[in-house]
């Protein structure tokens, strides 16, 4: 299974997912890229940008 397949299917049983579960989950180091490859595929996820202190970074979840 490819890193998107793995992504998809955790997003379709209704979890988010952020680059760090990414790369802990699928060893996926370019989760954006491969959520752009989904969107492109017709899939509608979106995307939150969240804060812990001085970091920040993106959470995805697929539309229902």
């Amino acid at each position: 299974m490819s890193q998107e397949q793995w992504i998809l299917e955790h997003l379709e049983k209704g979890f988010t997912i952020t680059p760090l579960e990414a790369l802990e989950k699928f060893g996926c180091f370019r989760l954006g890229a491969r959520i752009y490859n989904l969107i492109r595929q017709g899939h509608d996820i979106r995307s939150n940008m969240v804060r812990h202190g001085k970091k920040h970074f993106a959470q995805y979840w697929l539309a229902q």
